[in-house]
């Protein structure tokens, strides 16, 4: 691997426990700031470094939001640097296990997922020399503060790595905040940081991003989610029907009772997604609640003959899932997952892979009513005028794939 020269805030990362830096005596380090700045394998490159020249026959441990995302973002990068290196990478994929030898010293790294709080009772028991935290604000704080507490071995450290988030999340207010009083290296991350990055990428990437996102992945600032949530989106976004058939077509649902329903068919050709109709039923404003069976019937009228391939739908609507299956259709569960569904769809959109067409009128009036929360500490959407949205979200996430959404798309390194 041919590496560009490091930036003073790469070389910071690498070199902060060295006994020729000033940093030494600290006892963790914080990494953060824009996408693609270099951070993660600088933070990883580091972490082996430190724990093979310090240590001997001790454990360390690895953690990311999943032990996928870990080995994809992580692993795959600074293994394949060490083994050019000299060191000896052996990994047991089965335990989650790396066995790292160099310069007569040989140590044991341990990968783990902090995906919910019941994550904690994963890492509770073992004892760590040290421990790399990447996407540390995709974690639970019962998940971090107990791999923290792990460590207490001897010259132990710990090192966290991140894209910013809102400035109410715990680890801001807990440790960046408290950064000098805890003892912590404090090393922020601009995209110009990674100088390997040629300037039409870096365009590429300022243009990936808006409002809020824009601000937390490419400028590098824990900021508040305010405004319009696709502060972006106008009525260039969007396009008439294309004439002829599709390869594929699919629908997304957002079921509702009390509140509305919204449903949206999707068209594939040449690989864009085009929302090419739309149901959408507010029995608040009509009068009357529909049945299930009602639901079913109107989504069987907007598919008309066309051959469905997969109906993605609201996980929590169990009900209108069974009436759909009985009835023949091909339901997928949708993610659920509220603020990387967003940033996914925002992603998908801007990149034309999905195109809302004329006809979606409910879907084109909620995009300009759709909102952030600005309440204190709220870092998601306001509970209206988001029924299109919702059901939207879960077709880019489902199209984007459930994994390769969170891990790809919304954390790009």
């Amino acid at each position: 691997m041919t590496f560009q020269p490091f930036s003073r805030p790469q070389k910071t990362a690498l070199t902060w426990w060295t006994p020729a830096s000033p940093y030494s005596g600290y006892e963790a380090i914080i990494c953060d700031g824009a996408v693609r700045s270099g951070k993660t394998l600088c933070t990883g490159l580091s972490f082996f470094l430190w724990a093979m020249c310090r240590f001997d026959g001790e454990r360390f441990g690895i953690c990311g939001k999943t032990i996928r995302s870990v080995r994809r973002n992580l692993i795959g990068e600074v293994l394949p640097v060490l083994e050019e290196l000299g060191f000896s990478c052996r990994e047991q994929v089965s335990d989650n296990r790396i066995t790292v030898a160099f310069g007569g010293h040989e140590n044991i790294f341990y990968l783990f997922g902090g995906r919910d709080e019941g994550s904690a009772a994963l890492i509770q028991g073992v004892t760590l020399a040290g421990v790399l935290l990447d996407e540390v604000v995709l974690m639970p704080r019962s998940f971090v503060e107990q791999a923290c507490a792990r460590c207490s071995v001897a010259g132990s450290r710990l090192w966290f790595s991140c894209n910013p988030d809102s400035p109410q999340h715990w680890f801001y207010r807990e440790w960046i905040c408290r950064a000098e009083e805890k003892r912590a290296l404090y090393v922020h991350f601009s995209m110009e940081d990674n100088p390997s990055l040629a300037p039409e990428i870096l365009e590429r990437y300022r243009t990936m991003y808006s409002g809020v996102f824009y601000r937390r992945f490419v400028l590098g600032e824990w900021a508040a989610a305010q405004g319009q949530v696709y502060d972006f989106f106008d009525e260039s976004f969007v396009r008439p029907v294309p004439e002829g058939p599709f390869g594929e077509y699919r629908v997304s649902c957002d079921y509702g009772t009390s509140n509305p329903a919204s449903f949206g068919l999707w068209g594939e050709r040449d690989g864009v997604w085009y929302r090419i109709g739309e149901y959408y039923y507010d029995s608040r404003k009509e009068g009357r609640q529909k049945t299930d069976g009602e639901y079913v019937e109107a989504l069987q009228e907007l598919v008309g003959t066309r051959s469905v391939t997969r109906v993605i739908v609201d996980p929590s609507a169990a009900s209108f899932i069974q009436a759909l299956r009985q009835a023949g259709f091909p339901v997928e569960k949708a993610d659920n997952r509220v603020l990387s569904g967003i940033r996914v769809t925002a992603e998908l959109l801007r990149q034309g892979k999905i195109v809302i067409c004329s006809p979606c009128r409910d879907a084109i009036r909620e995009f300009s009513l759709y909102r952030w929360d600005e309440k204190p500490g709220r870092d998601a959407p306001v509970k209206e005028h988001d029924h299109a949205m919702d059901d939207i979200r879960y077709f880019a996430v489902s199209l984007a794939g459930r994994e390769e959404a969170f891990v790809s798309l919304s954390v790009e390194r």
